[in-house]
């Protein structure tokens, strides 16, 4: 596992894309930081940078680094959740323009994968993480499914594909400021 994480961190690096398991399924990743990675992922997944795409942090610490507001039941909201979960904040900072929603947000997740968590300690930014497939195409339930159009497009694919994923994609919650949760994706 250490030579896939050197050689993902390169990728990263590199301002390139990877392929890699996540806690929900196989993602497609880069530098949450570097508008040109970024610009390949929407290009990749023929996306409209419009349509916002979910970034994974190492812990709570490496999230307020980029979260500099965060509500006070945050981790209440964590703590209690049964699946992984990716949390809509606003206010965000560091992340690459083109990442950033219009109302100043993005959809951020403690990634716990033992890969993921070494990967992102090493890398010590946020990574994308987006589903393994052509926008509107569905999501590959395991790394067999993936296309061949998303396995040529990425600059490298992590030698993992035996690993389960949870084979689902995270819910998604926005966490208000006056603590409101509200729930786009059960």
């Amino acid at each position: 596992m250490q030579a896939d994480i050197t050689n993902a961190l390169k990728t990263l690096k590199n301002g390139q894309l990877l392929l890699y398991p996540t806690d929900t399924v196989w993602g497609i990743g880069c530098d949450a930081t570097n508008a040109e990675a970024v610009k390949k992922v929407y290009q990749l997944k023929q996306r409209e940078d419009s349509k916002a795409l979910i970034c994974l942090v190492k812990d709570f610490e490496m999230l307020k680094t980029y979260v500099p507001h965060l509500p006070s039941n945050l981790l209440e909201v964590l703590n209690h959740t049964q699946k992984p979960t990716s949390i809509i904040y606003s206010h965000v900072k560091g992340f690459a323009p083109n990442l950033v929603a219009k109302d100043g947000s993005v959809a951020i997740r403690i990634c716990q994968t033992v890969f993921c968590q070494g990967l992102l300690s090493d890398f010590g930014k946020p990574i994308v993480s987006t589903s393994a497939n052509i926008s509107g195409e569905p999501t590959p339930k395991d790394f067999n499914e993936i296309s061949p159009e998303i396995l040529k497009g990425v600059d490298y694919v992590v030698n993992l594909q035996s690993t389960n994923t949870a084979n689902a994609p995270s819910q998604i919650l926005k966490v208000h400021q006056d603590g409101r949760i509200e729930v786009i994706r059960p």
